[in-house]
């Protein structure tokens, strides 16, 4: 098998595109492109050209050759994938759709948020002809969670700004950072000044427990964990005591991993990487010794996805544990319980560092007086419902956890935009396929809730772009008042290739890829090293 895709997608489709015998699966126009957690390589028909490996934007696509010992699960993995999904029916090459023709003049668009939603509404326009996109974020730096959402020990994975960057760098793409609406200037001012908005602005808090004791000391948000390792300047100098050998973190998505790693893993692994300064001197002095992920459900239920559990199992200094196994549950039911089961059949070795993924846990309440000193947690069992839900039903008896730390990690919710309607029970703004109205549109998790991969906001951004354009052909956009100009202090691209500059500079010096800007004044101070920094 000559080439393996490693990791999840950035839906770039690039890969597709570049291999001359459509052997990567599933590709744009197929069930799963978009949504799907990775793409696969088929080892019958790939050549071996390496045609794909120098188009992919991330460095996803390896020779088989080239795979170390943690991702040889990968080969079995892209195999197994054509054994349930064997394409016969494929055609020759994916067809790029024909590009749709404009009314003539200038559409003028402003996207807020310049995360991975944004960029790639921004993409979308570009495409056309006579398209000026201006991209806003309250930020000095843009990415959103792609910049201070990844953890650091997956810098791979941080590979997809070099798409970004490619984007930025299109005729009539600017950027206007440092700029909050409903503070700076309102949606008003936007629908006066472009012909539409496109909100991309995420989901930003995250979803409580609603149970006692959440509020004591040492219990945290789980967002507000990694925006302090990744050095986000909301977070970046705030406190987490790591005085404790044991943490728990309630969930097992792939966020609730990354705090597992980086909680256990060695601090000098992290001083390689782009970790906020702050947080590696805490981890260098830290206690914990044991991280415990609680999920209420199955490991069948489980949140996170199959490369991130690869990932956990390719640590090599830290021992992971499976517990609260279903006694019906089948070992080979999934592909991600057969790497469970893989992992629970391991022998732990002594003195090492542990992460304990606990299925069939529910917690019940925190303990202490004025700081967290033990979670109160309960098994409990499954139980399906007539439309197939499968709920977690907690038994009664109940059990105590001694921890000093408390992480939530149970999912991400949006606030509501300024001037847009906000459906309380979705955390989300109605629309039909990203269209609000005509001129106001939406895109990402505030379109369809935090669910799907960076390359998930791809085909949600082209959908709404669709139906933007669409709405421009039909002459439904309000023409902009000419000569308004708002936010005229914002940092533009030249500030935010400042900032990026002297980042990169600071980490090369070190040894390190960058190291981080954490607060605004010096993210300014930055932005300001070259004449062309602000407009």
């Amino acid at each position: 098998m000559p080439y393996v895709v490693t990791r999840s997608c950035c839906a770039d489709a690039s890969c597709v595109l570049a291999c001359p015998v459509n052997c990567i699966h599933p590709a744009p126009g197929e069930p799963g492109f978009g949504t799907a957690e990775m793409l696969y390589v088929d080892p019958r028909t790939c050549v071996d050209c390496g045609a794909c490996t120098t188009a992919c934007p991330v460095d996803a696509l390896k020779p088989h050759t080239a795979l170390g010992a943690g991702e040889l699960p990968f080969l079995e993995l892209n195999a197994g994938y054509y054994k349930e999904n064997p394409h016969a029916d494929r055609t020759p090459m994916y067809v790029v759709p024909p590009q749709r023709a404009l009314p003539t003049g200038e559409l003028s668009v402003a996207v807020v948020g310049a995360g991975p939603a944004g960029l790639f509404a921004a993409d979308e326009l570009l495409r056309h002809p006579g398209v000026r996109v201006t991209v806003h974020d309250r930020l000095p730096t843009p990415y959103g969670l792609a910049r201070a959402g990844v953890a650091p020990d997956h810098q791979d994975t941080k590979q997809v700004t070099q798409l970004f960057r490619t984007i930025e760098s299109q005729p009539g793409f600017s950027y206007r950072l440092g700029v909050e609406v409903g503070t700076h200037l309102t949606h008003t001012d936007l629908l006066r000044e472009y012909h539409a908005v496109i909100y991309a602005v995420g989901a930003a808090t995250d979803k409580r427990l609603g149970i006692e004791g959440e509020d004591l000391r040492g219990s945290v948000s789980a967002t507000d964990f990694v925006a302090w390792y990744n050095g986000h300047p909301d977070r970046a100098h705030d406190d987490h005591s790591l005085d404790t050998e044991r943490a728990v973190v309630i969930g097992n998505g792939n966020v609730a991993l990354d705090v597992a790693r980086i909680l256990t893993a060695d601090p000098e692994t992290l001083a390689r990487t782009d970790i906020s300064d702050r947080a590696l001197a805490a981890l260098r002095t830290s206690k914990v010794r044991e991280v415990v992920l609680l999920g209420r459900r199955g490991p069948a239920q489980a949140a996170f996805t199959v490369p991130e559990l690869l990932a956990l199992s390719a640590l090599e200094d830290v021992d992971v544990r499976v517990e609260g196994w279903p006694d019906d549950l089948e070992p080979d039911a999934t592909e991600k319980t057969r790497l469970l089961a893989r992992l629970a059949a391991r022998t732990p070795v002594e003195g090492r560092r542990r992460i304990v993924l606990r299925f069939l846990t529910s917690p019940v309440r925190l303990i202490g007086e004025g700081s967290v000193r033990a979670l109160e947690i309960t098994d409990t069992t499954l139980h399906t419902d007539e439309d197939g839900t499968v709920r977690a039903l907690p038994c009664g008896d109940t059990q105590t956890l001694e921890t000093g730390l408390v992480l939530r990690s149970v999912g991400y919710r949006a606030r509501p935009v300024p001037g847009l309607p906000f459906d309380e029970d979705s955390a989300t703004v109605p629309h039909e396929r990203g269209r609000v109205e005509p001129g106001v549109y939406v895109a990402g998790w505030i379109k369809r809730g935090p669910t799907g991969f960076i390359g998930t906001n791809k085909t949600c951004a082209h959908e709404t772009v669709e139906s933007l354009l669409d709405d421009f052909a039909a002459g439904r956009l309000t023409r902009p008042v000419h000569g308004v100009t708002t936010a005229t202090d914002a940092l533009d691209l030249d500030a935010w290739r400042a900032i990026d500059r002297a980042e990169r500079a600071a980490g090369e010096a070190a040894g390190r890829p960058r190291v981080k800007f954490t607060d605004t004044e010096s993210l300014h101070r930055a932005a300001l090293s070259t004449p062309a920094a602000h407009g």
